[in-house]
């Protein structure tokens, strides 16, 4: 190992040149050596290297401390790690085998028990109180195909939206979306129809997506034209739920406009406003549309 440019004489023992100052980390220690930042003698096993000179372990940590992590335009801190897109995605695909394998059939998962619980069915909801199913249907999935494909769509968006909107923001915008698109099922859909899946929560993504793409000025060509084929094949392919569709796209646009275009005092204020405010419509569009089926 090369000897350390800040390391003792060579021959000179740690210690013993009494009338140097000793380390203020260790006492023990005399050492001819200064931080740069706040003039304390310090050892070289104490001194970090810095951008002029070398500072104190302890200057180290206090700067490291009182630097501000730069922010994005959301107001969240800057994070190449997703957390929250691959949690998504394992609870997803946790579930999809759960009634796999309770159905006995990775094709027809649906008939399981499991399944026709939290699956989106409006007389449960309306007439027997299962408020949940306009959740839970949101982390079910008809088939295999049905659980790529979303499963797909959420990973790619969730790779650009994460890192941008934080993990708190970007799980909001998820969450409201998917209760969005159950509620849009639940308000405009049919008596008997039975729905799943997690599109709604995925095409709130793609409003979001468009939205920060405006905020920040940006073609959002390449934006509507995603949003544009998926809407189109909502409404031609069969067994489709376009209500849920439109419900998460159109909520999870509206909330991160919100979130987007807060002031920036108090924003965090302003965004958790927002966030409450939309849940409670959901709410209470929901509370409103039981009384109509009761």
């Amino acid at each position: 190992m090369a000897d350390s440019p800040i390391s003792p004489p060579p021959g000179e023992p740690v210690g013993a040149r009494p009338d140097l100052p000793v380390c203020v980390r260790h006492p023990d220690r005399a050492t001819g050596l200064r931080c740069v930042r706040c003039d304390r003698p310090a050892c070289p096993e104490c001194l970090r290297e810095a951008s002029v000179g070398y500072q104190c372990v302890d200057c180290v940590n206090e700067g490291r401390a009182t630097v501000r992590r730069p922010r994005t335009f959301v107001g969240a801190e800057f994070s190449q790690r997703m957390v929250v897109t691959p949690v998504l995605i394992v609870v997803n695909v946790v579930l999809f085998a759960i009634t796999a394998a309770l159905a006995g059939s990775v094709a027809a998962n649906q008939r399981s028990a499991l399944f026709l619980d939290l699956v989106m069915y409006t007389p449960a909801v309306a007439w027997d109180g299962e408020w949940w199913r306009l959740v839970t249907s949101g982390f079910l999935h008809f088939g295999p195909l049905h659980l790529a494909l979303n499963m797909i769509a959420l990973y790619v968006l969730g790779r650009d939206l994460e890192p941008v909107f934080g993990k708190l923001r970007f799980s909001a915008v998820y969450g409201v979306s998917l209760l969005g698109g159950g509620v849009a099922v639940y308000l405009f859909g049919g008596i008997d129809t039975i729905v799943a899946g997690a599109s709604g929560a995925v095409y709130g993504l793609m409003g979001a997506m468009l939205v920060a793409v405006l905020r920040l000025k940006l073609n959002p060509g390449p934006a509507l034209g995603v949003i544009g084929l998926n809407v189109v094949l909502s409404f031609t392919l069969p067994g489709i739920s376009l209500l849920g569709h439109i419900g998460g796209l159109v909520i999870g646009a509206l909330l991160t406009a919100g979130l987007v275009y807060a002031p920036a005092a108090k924003r965090n204020n302003w965004q958790a406003v927002a966030v409450v405010g939309a849940v409670a419509v959901l709410v209470v569009l929901a509370i409103v549309r039981t009384g109509q089926l009761v």
